[in-house]
């Protein structure tokens, strides 16, 4: 019964916890649409060095790429 109670409340634990990686990614394209690039910009980097592995990272990574060239446009 102890064995299963514990099984129980590690699934529960872990239910809550989320995918952080896609979290941050999701928070930095809505810090883009209302227009607040210097937030983005901080949550596409954090994202990428906390969660290299993650698929959300590649997508971070062209994020960077991209805001930083629209930044050196005239």
């Amino acid at each position: 019964m102890r064995k299963l109670l514990g099984v129980i409340v590690l699934a529960l634990a872990l239910a809550g916890c989320g995918d952080r990686a896609k979290d941050l990614y999701d928070t930095a394209v809505l810090e883009e649409k209302q227009f607040n690039q210097t937030q983005a910009v901080r949550l596409y980097t954090e994202l990428v060095e906390k969660y290299p592995a993650s698929s959300y990272a590649a997508r971070a990574q062209e994020r960077l790429k991209e805001l930083a060239a629209e930044d050196k446009q005239p």
